[in-house]
């Protein structure tokens, strides 16, 4: 799923990830309908990441298991003559270029260009009488080559996941060398043994070589599949990310169709309703994510009802909160409220009463939710006094931003119906300074300060899950009637891919 950001892990990752092939799936006639999150990939995107492919053919190249090579030949004047190449490894690998291409047959071409390898390993070589083979002496050995590398990377579903299939792949070799115990210079037994095994040699080489770059693939896929599911899920609240319909393919992008259920304990709510069209989305960032209102508002009623809404306030944050202004109002209504007491012997309490309502509209994201509001006076040694009780039904309009790596929730428009009133300097709730400073506070500073505690939680989960690594370039979160799109460019971590297939391979 792209929408954990972790977005990135190299072309076989991201883009592997990214998309599938429907041949073992069945999405039904009309598939956008159950589609929750939708991501899609560009061309410079995918450019981007084809920098990393190096990495991936190095590290298939160097965790490749050479088998050893044995095989025999007639000679005149020498009968048959026997040879066996053992212990076979790779070094000093480099790659010359790569290249990525789009197709819309569900496949990725990838390109590699003058891949130059030097394989060391031993050479055991003897002549074979008519009943009996005899192998006597050895010799270690060198071989250059420089190859062109074809990899046509189709794509197909298995259980609403993408399943990669790398195994159509080519391998062209424009020099393949021996040397025999580092000597550069022909020689017969040199000629000998490369004309006898340069054809099995090349074989052997590819498919090795094309065995472990599929395996590295199905590896790096399932990797970022348990990294995506890891991203949307925390405690007892999931996100299913299984793929929703097919995917796009065009020369330009890579277009993914995801669920975006939640799923909370036994409990899930399925989208069939969506508001979903690939005309939606434009091409001039490198990465989009769509998100529908119903999983994100899944995602807020699976919070209520896991006690997440809940918001403690003391000593300066209460203060900054009840002294949002310097007035003779202010002062009377904190000094009724508190009866004297300190902000540090004193805590608010926020939460919802019912789950919120979110809407998308154009303005921004719309909350509408019961909150209950109770400030307590910590008495020595004796049962808090609840000083302050309210109900109020809030609206408000929020705008989202993301920047220095934070999360930033912004009240735009905001207004709150007090329902219940209870207040021990007020006992009949008729005192109008009190009514006044109250509403004026929850209006300026009450809001403002609840939406950025939660845009500092979020931000701090999303951090959890290792967003912060990613280098995030310009987002943009634009509201639309029923979806939010989020857009932006990105740098990759190439550490990243590296930590990776140092402890995988």
């Amino acid at each position: 799923m792209c929408w954990a950001g972790r977005m990135v892990l190299g072309t076989f990752s991201i883009l592997l990830g990214l998309v599938h092939a429907a041949a073992a799936c069945e999405f039904g006639p009309f598939p956008y309908r159950g589609t929750g999150i939708v991501c899609r990939m560009t061309k410079p995107a995918a450019l981007l990441l084809n920098r990393e492919t190096a990495q991936v053919i190095q590290a298939a190249f160097r965790n490749a298991q050479f088998p050893n090579i044995t095989g025999e030949r007639s000679m005149r004047l020498l009968g048959r003559v026997a040879y066996g190449l053992s212990g076979i490894q790779v070094n000093d690998l480099s790659i010359e270029r790569s290249e990525v291409e789009l197709k819309e047959d569900n496949a990725i071409h990838i390109s590699i260009r003058n891949v130059t390898a030097l394989f060391k390993g031993t050479l055991t070589y003897g002549y074979a009488g008519a009943w009996f083979l005899q192998l006597f002496h050895s010799v270690d050995f060198e071989i250059e080559s420089s190859i062109d590398l074809q990899l046509n990377i189709n794509l197909m579903c298995q259980k609403d996941q993408v399943a990669p299939d790398a195994s159509d792949c080519y391998l062209t070799f424009h020099k393949l060398t021996l040397h025999l115990q580092g000597d550069k210079q022909p020689g017969w037994l040199k000629q000998l043994f490369t004309d006898f095994i340069s054809f099995t040699l090349k074989l052997v080489l590819k498919r090795e070589v094309c065995k472990e770059i599929n395996a590295v693939a199905q590896m790096l896929t399932n990797y970022i599949l348990d990294l995506a599911a890891n991203f949307v899920r925390y405690k007892d609240i999931a996100v299913d990310i299984s793929l929703a319909s097919d995917p796009v393919i065009k020369a330009t992008y890579i277009e993914s169709h995801h669920k975006g259920i939640v799923l909370y304990r036994n409990s899930s709510s399925r989208l069939s309703d969506s508001v979903f069209s690939p005309s939606l989305l434009t091409e001039s960032r490198m990465l989009y994510f769509w998100l529908s209102e119903h999983s994100l508002s899944s995602l807020a009623a699976a919070a209520f009802l896991d006690g997440q809404l809940v918001l403690d306030l003391r000593g300066e944050k209460l203060q900054e909160l009840f002294e949002m202004e310097d007035s003779e109002v202010q002062r009377k209504a904190v000094q009724m409220i508190f009866q004297g007491t300190s902000y540090n012997d004193s805590v608010a309490k926020v939460w919802s009463l019912s789950q919120p309502q979110i809407s998308f509209q154009p303005e921004g994201t719309i909350v509408r939710s019961s909150v209950a509001v109770e400030v307590s006076i910590l008495l020595a040694g004796e049962e808090p006094l609840v000083a302050l009780y309210m109900e109020k039904e809030i609206t408000a309009t929020i705008q989202a931003t993301y920047a220095d790596k934070k999360l930033i929730l912004q009240p735009v428009d905001s207004s709150v119906e007090i329902k219940v009133f209870k207040c021990t300097a007020d006992p009949s709730g008729e005192d109008p300074s009190i009514q006044s400073f109250l509403q004026n506070m929850i209006l300026v500073a009450g809001i403002p300060e609840v939406t950025s505690s939660i845009g500092s939680a979020l931000t701090s989960l999303l951090n959890s899950k290792r967003l912060d690594l990613f280098d995030i370039i310009n987002p943009e979160i634009i509201t639309r009637k029923g979806y939010v799109i989020v857009q932006l460019d990105f740098g990759f971590p190439s550490h990243l891919l590296l930590n990776f297939l140092e402890k995988s391979l």
